[in-house]
């Protein structure tokens, strides 16, 4: 436990024959070191539901599925809790090596933390898929919410069906709809996360909001403005490596060089685009938000290479982050 106080008195003597009392019976037990995974379907809204949590954009988003890789820690500290909520990669079928590492990173989480946040569509009838990772749920010890998420896309007897049809299924210890783009019943899901805090340690400092290296959330920035501006068949054949970062000396500046890595000679000349037209965008979108997360100016330098079969390559996953020994 972080703190507590119990029956706690405070008496000042004004002068030799008066007592003032200041303090009588206090009690407080501040709760803090809970660890909880956002856990789904890719496309569910995991990434946007932390960024809503925590008041910050740190995990990328992106309608496209699969966007979430690795998985994301960010910290939101209250007057009397601290949570540190992990964003998993959406739950697939695995194709390739790249895919396997995503999935094993979301399911062997959910035995190391603290209360899994089940995050769904608001679809009556559940899908195969679903069932597949309810399934899944009945073998974790871990306390499970079902959080319904884009509540604001139906009525309200279309989420009472919702809740049923889930209800029958697994035993939930609380049912929470939502709608984290906007952002509709954030303080209430946070105060139900609240009561299931264990009592512990605060593990990081209270203006710390991510444990992410900068680099990797700087590469992540970069990849979601590509994810957003390149077709269909591109993004998931990606991968982005920030291979210099330096703040100039003297000067609120960074100089930030960055290589997208593809899988085809053809992904090449896309990402590139006419004239350059289509990297320059990527550039463009991307240095707006590191920007803003810096606090500062920056000089990003774009590069392309390709690396074909990276997401079957061990050596090369492991460069790029995927390394699933350290899951």
């Amino acid at each position: 436990m972080l703190l507590k106080l119990k029956d706690v008195k405070k008496n000042y003597k004004i002068n030799k024959n008066e007592v003032q009392e200041v303090l009588k019976d206090i009690n407080l037990t501040l709760k803090s070191g809970e660890f909880v995974c956002i856990y789904g379907e890719s496309g569910s809204g995991k990434s946007t539901l932390m960024n809503m949590l925590i008041g910050e954009k740190i995990s990328i988003i992106s309608s496209k599925p699969q966007t979430t890789r690795n998985k994301i820690q960010t910290i939101l500290t209250t007057d009397n809790a601290q949570v540190v909520f992990i964003d998993t990669p959406g739950l697939h079928t695995a194709k390739s090596k790249l895919g396997e590492y995503m999935v094993k990173s979301a399911e062997t989480t959910m035995n190391d933390v603290d209360l899994v946040l089940y995050l769904i569509e608001p679809f009556e009838k559940i899908k195969d898929s679903d069932k597949a990772i309810l399934d899944r749920l009945k073998n974790v010890t871990t306390p499970v919410f079902l959080v319904i998420n884009k509540i604001d896309t139906i009525n309200k007897e279309e989420l009472f069906k919702v809740i049923s049809s889930y209800k029958e299924v697994y035993d939930f210890k609380e049912i929470i709809p939502i709608s984290a783009l906007k952002q509709q019943n954030k303080e209430d899901l946070l105060k139900h996360i609240e009561k299931y805090l264990p009592e512990g340690p605060k593990y990081f400092p209270e203006d710390m909001i991510t444990d992410q290296p900068e680099k990797q959330i700087v590469s992540e920035i970069i990849r979601e403005k590509a994810l957003y501006l390149l077709q269909e068949e591109i993004p998931h054949g990606i991968a982005v490596e920030v291979t210099s970062m330096k703040k100039r000396k003297e000067k609120d500046i960074y100089d930030i060089d960055a290589t997208i890595y593809c899988e085809r000679d053809s992904h090449k000349g896309i990402i590139i685009g006419k004239q350059g037209s289509m990297l320059k965008k990527i550039g463009t979108n991307a240095r707006k938000d590191i920007q803003r997360f810096l606090g500062a100016s920056i000089n990003l330098q774009l590069w392309i290479k390709v690396k074909k079969g990276w997401r079957d390559n061990n050596f090369l996953l492991k460069n790029f982050g995927y390394d699933s020994k350290q899951i």
